[in-house]
């Protein structure tokens, strides 16, 4: 199973230097049927768009909670047994929950199939949704208007390879 696993840069420089993601818990993304549900397709390539892209917030959510962190989003696309990423079928529907798993163990690197990180150009549309995102969250339109504005970035994909060249 494809999980996408939300990070920071330094977040992605620490499991560089350990050789894993983690340790476990692990929150991921991945195609599960409340995703399913909600997106209502059948084509696995734009189910896993929609999970890369959940992920792609709940990066924005770690940057919003690290101030020091570089303003760009990172996921990175790891392949795992099915039974080792578990959705909470409690939260099948749950708008904040669409597409969330959870992989208990520390997942090594070497599994990763792929990084996918914001572009240079994205950082000032990032920053300044890190910063509106908890206004967002209590219903301020505006903030919400700038936090899509980070979303209008898609995501450049890099090879596992290329990671110390993405945190040198």
């Amino acid at each position: 199973m494809r999980v996408y696993v939300p990070l920071t840069l330094s977040g992605l420089a620490e499991a560089h230097k350990a050789g894993q993601l983690g340790p476990g818990p692990l929150t991921a993304y991945a195609v599960t049927p409340g995703l399913r549900e909600w997106y209502v397709s059948d084509d696995i390539e734009e189910l896993e768009y929609a999970a890369l892209n959940r992920a792609a917030a709940a990066s924005l959510r770690l940057l919003a909670g690290d101030p020091g962190a570089a303003r760009r989003r990172v996921v990175v696309a790891v392949d795992v047994p099915d039974g080792d990423a578990v959705a909470d079928p409690d939260r099948g529907l749950d708008a904040a929950g669409l597409g969330e798993v959870r992989i208990a163990a520390a997942v090594p690197l070497k599994k990763a199939a792929a990084v996918h990180v914001d572009a240079d150009d994205a950082e000032a549309d990032v920053t300044a949704a890190a910063s509106a995102l908890g206004a967002a969250d209590h219903g301020d339109d505006d903030a919400q208007f700038t936090v899509d504005g980070a979303e209008d970035h898609e995501l450049l994909w890099f090879g596992v390879q290329e990671i110390p060249n993405l945190i040198g």
